[in-house]
């Protein structure tokens, strides 16, 4: 993964709050599931979930359970650690 790429998606996560919401619970734990990031951040399970399926399409993020229809748990990439980095300390 280029700079360039890394760039790219830092500038399409901070986009959307979710997503960016999304990336700031990931930097705190090391798995994540949609209802507890909904809890934290106060925003719906839907919303969440909706954010989860955009990072994991964008291969910032990997499902662990994929078997499970719900109570999935995420935990980042590499392509996702990258990003985080470019994130931490800018906006958490």
């Amino acid at each position: 993964m280029t700079e360039n790429s890394i760039d790219e998606l830092v500038n399409w996560v901070i986009s959307v709050d979710r997503r960016l919401i999304l990336m700031g619970s990931m930097k705190k734990h090391t798995s994540v599931r949609a209802s507890d990031i909904a809890h934290e951040a106060s925003r719906s399970t839907q919303n969440i979930s909706h954010a989860l399926k955009e990072l994991e399409n964008k291969g910032l993020i990997q499902c662990l359970t994929p078997e499970k229809a719900t109570w999935k748990k995420y935990v980042l990439t590499d392509s996702g650690k990258k990003v985080l980095e470019k994130l931490d300390g800018i906006y958490f």
